[in-house]
């Protein structure tokens, strides 16, 4: 994860893309080797973290894009490939368990004290991951910071690391399959996915009627980009939430009619 963050925040035209590339690869070469073992891995989260680390790459190379330099809609497939896209690929690809099955059990141990430490439990915490996703997309299209990261690419790429971090954190908490602290019951991570939904929609609203955003670019831009975040992000939250609801196993409950119907001990005991 931070050599993929590291990436985001290299240049997009340069070395980026190949960053993104080294690290799959070696993501390729550690589920190879436990391939071979008798527990194996799975194929899909294999599929899932290349498909993400595609994702990303393509995300951090824009002339690949259908849009062209300086195009807010550029700026906005960006942000969903980056920011919401690739992060769930990468989760989904269960990273820090193929790590933990592949290093020493002294380094696994050191792991696992870092994913209980507080710093992770309050990173980790949904509502945080919320804040930092959702929020920080508010901060950026209704506060100055979109203009100044047009006049600095330095700042361009800081926004890129925080779409990467947070989308990757918000996915982890809410679906991801690796360990993570005092993760909530699956209906509440359903309501703070709702949350950030309902806020994804009415930001992309707003923006398409050009109501509270400080964007300077052209109407169809500005629409158009809207449209994507609008659209594109229901495509990652539908898919994030279908694989949290992947991952739920209701509680069974005995019905008073059941416990009526089986037998007492005592006959148990005589019918054998």
């Amino acid at each position: 994860m931070m050599l993929l963050a590291h990436a985001a925040h290299a240049d997009s035209g340069g070395l980026a893309p190949y960053a993104v590339a080294s690290v799959a690869a070696g993501y390729l070469l550690l589920a190879g080797r436990r391939r071979r073992e008798a527990r194996g891995w799975s194929t899909w989260r294999t599929a899932a973290f290349v498909s993400g680390s595609a994702l990303l790459g393509i995300g951090l190379t824009p002339n690949v894009l259908p849009f062209p330099a300086g195009d807010f809609r550029q700026h906005m497939l960006q942000h969903l490939l980056i920011g919401m896209l690739a992060p769930l690929g990468l989760v989904l690809g269960a990273p820090v368990t193929l790590i933990l099955r592949s290093v020493p059990s002294r380094q696994g141990r050191i792991i696992g004290r870092v994913l209980r430490s507080r710093p992770v439990h309050v990173v980790a915490n949904p509502i945080t991951t919320l804040m930092l996703s959702v929020g920080g997309m508010v901060v950026l299209y209704v506060t100055p910071l979109y203009v100044a990261t047009t006049a600095n690419p330095g700042l361009h790429h800081v926004v890129h690391l925080h779409f990467l971090s947070a989308g990757y954190l918000f996915a982890w908490v809410i679906a991801g399959p690796d360990p993570a602290p005092r993760r909530p019951s699956v209906p509440a991570r359903l309501v703070v996915l709702g949350v950030a939904i309902a806020i994804h929609a009415i930001l992309a609203q707003l923006m398409y009627a050009g109501l509270y955003v400080r964007i300077p670019v052209p109407a169809a831009q500005l629409r158009g980009g809207a449209e994507l975040m609008y659209y594109g992000g229901d495509i990652a939250e539908l898919l994030l939430a279908f694989a949290l609801v992947r991952t739920w196993r209701p509680r069974r409950t005995t019905s008073p009619s059941t416990v009526a119907s089986r037998p007492a001990p005592s006959a148990r005991r005589v019918a054998r």
